[in-house]
């Protein structure tokens, strides 16, 4: 499956963003004060440049999502201990988003999916051990155990009743069988808004994954920086950056491959604009016929 090419949502949680909640503890003191003294108003503004998706991990799915950016945190004086998802602000309890995916896959048995746990924030030994119980407790065998990439191919996985491939970015995964070690799932970040820099990015990363031997994101994604999120504040990162630089970003993806030297999982913020679903997808029409097509 490291040859075929998947669909990913960068920030795949955002959708769930609550406004009500509190900062998440990573973000910068200036926003925190920010937040502090335009309260409600300050946090309706951080949404429209946090919520990087705009449909749930059920429309996701559906739509041909198979791999997602989750991050996770501890709220603040929570009594409850719970782990959220969170960017800037929280989004849904973690539980009820693993349990989402585990009914689509429940209803669709030869579906495979990545879980991509990249950052944690506020997250202490215990909470780490929380997780990890809470993904044995969803998926348990559905969780394929970590192996070289290359041996993973779709019948492996179907044979062995496996759907979900859970990446763990943390020492933790050296512990747990089923949790693949965050290197191996490398997702080089751009960290620019000028599309033309991500494409020359992108595909020197593309040239670099050879050397690595392992699954690989593409982040066909745009970073604002502040001066741009002060010029826009009220449009939101939609509407300023991802719209404008859509035409330009999916040209590149029309014109790569899949393969052991190509593209193997691109994400992108709003995955529903223009055609990016269906342009993804059909880069797996290009395996050469004689290809094993399940590798």
């Amino acid at each position: 499956i490291s040859s075929l090419v998947f669909l990913g949502s960068h920030d795949s949680f955002s959708f769930y963003i609550d406004e009500a909640s509190p900062v998440g503890p990573e973000q910068p003191e200036t926003v925190q004060n920010f937040v502090s003294v335009f309260g409600t108003v300050a946090k309706k503004l951080m949404r429209k440049w946090l919520a990087t998706q705009t449909m749930n991990f059920t429309s996701q799915l559906g739509a041909g999502i198979r791999y997602f950016d989750l991050r996770i945190s501890t709220k603040p004086r929570d009594p409850d201990n719970e782990l959220y998802f969170a960017h800037g602000l929280f989004s849904a309890k973690v539980k009820e988003g693993l349990e989402e995916i585990n009914a689509f896959l429940a209803d669709h048995p030869k579906e495979v999916i990545f879980l991509d746990f990249n950052h944690f924030y506020g997250m202490q030994k215990y909470h780490h051990e929380k997780l990890v119980q809470m993904l044995k407790d969803t998926y348990g065998n559905k969780m394929c155990p970590a192996i070289f990439a290359h041996e993973v191919s779709l019948q492996y996985l179907w044979e062995k009743d496996h759907q979900v491939l859970v990446f763990y970015h943390s020492p933790v995964a050296l512990e747990v069988p089923f949790l693949w070690p965050g290197q191996m799932m490398p997702a080089p970040w751009a960290n620019t808004t000028d599309p033309e820099k991500l494409i020359q990015f992108l595909q020197a990363s593309i040239t670099e994954r050879r050397k690595k031997g392992s699954f690989f994101i593409s982040q066909v994604v745009l970073t604002p920086k502040a001066s741009t999120v002060v010029k826009g504040v009220a449009s939101g990162l939609r509407e300023t950056i991802t719209e404008r630089a859509l035409p330009a970003m999916m040209q590149w993806v029309r014109t790569q491959k899949p393969g052991e030297s190509g593209v193997n999982i691109i994400t992108a913020d709003f995955v529903e604009l223009g055609d990016f679903i269906s342009t993804v997808i059909k880069l797996n029409y290009d395996l050469d016929e004689g290809e094993d097509d399940t590798t």
